[in-house]
């Protein structure tokens, strides 16, 4: 009773959305829809112009300092602030010089930082670009299913309403009616778990593409065809470690782990501090400017430790990426043997399935109705042949789907 008064309402809903507020895409206008809107991708690229900021940061160069001091109480002249020619003021600045190359390896740093950024960003629309491509096909998928047993449905509607009549008249018993009301109710309860899965997938992609519209995948089925390539796995392989940003951002992260570590060891090596001074009579002679610097000694402090933890880093991320090959090694070869095996099953399935299906179970209905044919054999074949349809249905989804996670795992949309 409940799942009929859900599809009820659904129904409803449906079809009013459906009058002005659907929106029908194809996978590209997704994909240009899906860049432009969603909010991840925003917050991913404005991380980017956060990390150039960060550019411009290191390339500055260290304010200097500048220290003023006067006379506030002088007690031999019992003067406030006496800072005449009498007086006493002095004026110091101090210029910081980085010395060692510091300056640079900030700028090198921050350049990586950038990258890294990047790299997430394309990682993050590689994921993003799976989810969106597998939920348009399921979605089609399911509003495929959905039309053929409304159809279905409504062919059921009509011979019960001629078989009620019959069974009335005691032309026909009455178990045959109630065999062909549990095959409509299981029609029925297929058709209402695929309205389940229908608002689910609905709702994700309405999400990807921040749309309260009803997505219409414009996806044709000769389209499936295009998705049998001749891949091979070796060049698989060496796609997936030249353009996979997960990959690239651990060789990066590399490459800043030996950039700090280069930035450390020149911490070790001391900056100097320029110094200018005026003196109006605090020094040995009257209206005295010096000049002069400053030096730390690194006579015990020479940042041994932050030197030898950035090292073991370095060690610590190439031990990262030398699994992360294996991994990614493994997870290519293991989408392609899938993808392999869907292959074979799609090409077997669909020579199979072909109109002589839809043209049979025409045949068998008008048959049943003018009673050429009895309850059992009917029911038998609409059972098997609602089978074929979600068999077909998986079968497609399953090539979509595989093919995808191809290009995820090789990061390549275009194989």
């Amino acid at each position: 009773m409940q799942n009929k008064i859900f599809l009820f309402f659904f129904l409803i809903s449906l079809k009013t959305l459906a009058i002005g507020d659907t929106l029908s895409l194809s996978i590209g206008q997704a994909d240009k829809m899906f860049i432009a809107t969603n909010y991840q991708l925003l917050a991913a690229s404005l991380n980017i112009n956060a990390q150039k900021a960060q550019e411009l940061q290191a390339k500055l160069y260290p304010n200097p300092i500048l220290t003023v001091d006067f006379n506030a109480i002088d007690p031999e002249n019992n003067q406030f602030l006496h800072v005449g020619n009498g007086g006493q003021q002095s004026v110091q600045i101090e210029q910081l010089i980085l010395l060692g190359g510091k300056r640079k390896a900030q700028i090198e740093l921050a350049k990586t930082n950038t990258q890294l950024a990047e790299l997430a960003f394309s990682d993050l629309l590689r994921q993003l670009k799976f989810q969106l491509h597998t939920g348009m096909f399921l979605l089609s998928q399911k509003q495929v299913l959905i039309k053929k047993y409304d159809k279905q449905l409504t062919q059921l509607e009509q011979i019960m309403s001629s078989y009620e009549i019959q069974v009335q008249k005691g032309n026909i018993p009455l178990k045959d009616m109630v065999r062909l009301k549990g095959v409509y109710l299981n029609l029925n309860n297929d058709r209402a778990a695929l309205f389940y899965d229908y608002f689910d997938q609905l709702s994700k992609l309405q999400i990807l593409l921040q749309s309260k519209s009803i997505i219409q995948p414009v996806i044709s089925e000769t389209d499936f065809n295009q998705f049998i390539l001749p891949l091979k796995l070796d060049e698989l392989i060496s796609l997936s470690l030249a353009n996979r940003p997960d990959y690239l951002m651990v060789q990066k992260d590399i490459k800043f782990a030996e950039q700090y570590f280069s930035y450390q060891q020149k911490l070790a090596k001391p900056d100097i501090t320029l110094i200018s001074s005026y003196d109006q009579r605090g020094g040995a002679f009257q209206r005295q400017i010096n000049i002069g610097f400053a030096l730390p000694l690194m006579f015990w402090n020479k940042n041994q430790g932050n030197i030898s933890t950035a090292k073991i880093q370095i060690e610590a991320k190439n031990a990262v990426l030398n699994g992360l090959k294996s991994q990614v090694e493994s997870e290519v070869q293991s989408n392609f043997l899938q993808y392999q095996q869907t292959v074979k099953e799609f090409k077997k399935n669909i020579k199979m399935y072909n109109d002589d299906f839809e043209v049979t179970l025409k045949g068998m209905t008008e048959n049943f109705q003018k009673g050429n044919i009895g309850i059992i054999e009917f029911v038998d074949f609409f059972e098997s042949y609602n089978n074929a349809l979600s068999e077909i249905s998986r079968i497609k989804i399953q090539l979509a789907s595989s093919l995808e996670q191809i290009k995820l795992s090789t990061a390549q949309d275009n194989l």
